[in-house]
């Protein structure tokens, strides 16, 4: 028996449909839960080419904080029509890949959880240890019954293993990668964290990720993003980026770079806005008003696309000599770290 089509769902296999031949679509795992199957889909766009550089968006990790999803669908959405005639777009998908991974948790999607079938919090699943100021929001492997819980020791969730996958397929084995993961619920702004989450210390690629904040800062001076490593505002345990992160640096070879990126929109202004939220199911992870939703769908639109551009020319930002890579790494221990 296949799994009722929820909304996200539905919406994405009519996008599907849309794409026809001009995107690989795979199911990249059936996930089971109480007699219904519902599928992982991971659509790809673009060159075919392992020497491309790629770009993935993955959402609904948490399934409460199923905003993340829907920008993604709305982003697809737009590039299906693009397609039929943007010359621009076409030329830039002949030398990139895009990897689309919009609902990582279909039954906590359809249940709306943030955890799995299984209760388990998908981004506490990691088999990594939070280094310094964990609290039980960290993550905790006491009880399912408890929000946050971790899950098993010796294995991930099947979730968790189809995400490491196709990252390991489509990212890892390109010479530059960013991945950008889409959440909903922390702070009254939205913010683009980095690595790392489990733990304080600079992460390897700090300087191209300053460098890339400059690059970003430089071309829209009026963006609405605060960019910081995870740390800074809370350490956690079990984070799937710093695994990945970690497990790309210990097998890559120098030339290759990968940063997984996070958006987390600021849900807490949507509740500033309208009180009412909290009296809904999604309240804190979700904008009720439709106006708003739309508003959150767009708003993201021009990060998207810039991060898809700076792939394509990463001279500025990727591709560093030794002296721009040290006054960089300087310039990024002193805006995050403390110097």
């Amino acid at each position: 028996m296949t799994g009722k089509l929820f909304p996200e769902l539905r919406q994405l296999e009519v996008l599907i449909g849309q794409l026809g031949n001009r995107a690989q679509v795979q199911i990249l795992d059936n996930i089971h839960y109480r007699g219904q199957t519902f599928p992982i889909y991971c659509i790809i766009l673009g060159s075919k080419n392992p020497a491309v550089p790629v770009l993935g968006l993955f959402g609904g990790v948490h399934g409460l904080e199923k905003i993340g999803s829907e920008v993604i669908l709305a982003y697809m959405q737009t590039l299906s029509q693009l397609l039929d005639w943007d010359e621009e777009l076409n030329a830039r998908l002949e030398k990139s890949r895009l990897v689309f991974v919009p609902i990582v948790n279909p039954v906590g999607v359809y249940r709306n959880t943030r955890s799995n079938g299984n209760n388990v919090d998908l981004m506490r699943n990691a088999p990594i240890e939070g280094i310094g100021n964990t609290k039980l929001y960290s993550g905790q492997r006491i009880s399912p019954i408890l929000p946050w819980y971790r899950g098993d020791t010796l294995a991930m969730e099947a979730e968790a293993q189809v995400l490491c996958k196709i990252v390991r397929q489509q990212l890892f084995s390109a010479p530059l990668s960013i991945a950008l993961d889409l959440h909903s619920g922390f702070g009254l702004r939205d913010r683009l964290w980095f690595p790392y989450a489990h733990s304080k210390k600079p992460f390897a690629s700090i300087a191209q990720t300053y460098a890339l904040k400059k690059l970003f800062d430089r071309c829209y001076p009026q963006h609405i993003y605060k960019i910081e490593p995870m740390s800074l505002e809370y350490v956690i345990n079990g984070d799937l980026w710093d695994f990945l992160y970690d497990e790309f640096m210990a097998h890559s070879d120098s030339q290759r770079l990968f940063i997984p990126l996070t958006l987390e929109m600021g849900s807490w202004s949507w509740l500033r806005k309208n009180p009412l939220h909290l009296f809904h199911r999604h309240g804190l992870f979700h904008p009720v008003l439709p106006h708003r939703q739309q508003r959150v769908m767009r708003r993201h639109f021009t990060l998207l696309d810039f991060l898809h551009r700076s792939l394509l020319f990463p001279k500025p930002w990727a591709d560093l000599d030794t002296e721009q890579q040290n006054c960089y790494y300087q310039q990024a221990l002193g805006l995050w770290y403390d110097g």
